[in-house]
């Protein structure tokens, strides 16, 4: 696979969609997120599995697996969202720093005087940002790496995975 970092920068909720595909199935460790509100700033690192990479969808054959050939690549990368008001998490402790979380899609709603952005985890869990406006930027960090394991969502003959999420109750941070 041919590696080309990506940068993307998103100011509206079509722009978020397109960040939210890139991250689908990114694990982020709790230990790896901060809100930081004296900067009006909430920043990750996640590392998230290369879909741009893939060709037609397939996981890897089990017989590629066995002989150690890697199929498929994840990366890390940053992500930062600025103009961020206030923030909440549900279904897990955010002191858990062993704890990962299993990204399944970002999504944004207008309200009248702020924005809400959900990032929506396995194991129901989330983050929820109050932001003035969009204004989040993600761009991979080093080099990939090779894995011969694929995400996949609920196919029976890949296995009905929750990765691992367990809901651990509910924290709300300000």
């Amino acid at each position: 696979m041919a590696f080309r970092k990506l940068r993307l920068r998103a100011e509206s909720p079509d722009d978020l969609d397109v960040i939210g595909a890139v991250l689908q199935d990114a694990l982020i460790p709790v230990a790896d997120m901060a809100y930081l509100p004296e900067e009006s700033r909430f920043a990750l690192v996640a590392n998230r599995f290369c879909w741009e990479g893939e060709s037609g969808g397939r996981p890897a054959e089990p017989a590629a697996v066995r002989r150690g050939a890697a199929a498929h690549h994840r990366v890390n990368a940053g992500m930062l969202f600025g103009k961020v008001q206030g923030v909440q998490t549900r279904g897990f402790d955010r002191e858990d720093a062993t704890r990962i979380l299993s990204l399944l899609s970002i999504r944004a709603e207008a309200g009248l005087d702020a924005t809400e952005i959900t990032l929506i985890c396995a194991g129901a869990a989330s983050i929820r940002l109050r932001v003035a406006g969009i204004d989040c930027r993600l761009d991979d960090l080093g080099e990939p790496w090779p894995t011969a394991w694929r995400p996949s969502h609920g196919d029976a003959a890949h296995g009905d995975a929750d990765h691992g999420v367990a809901d651990h109750g509910d924290v709300e941070t300000d």
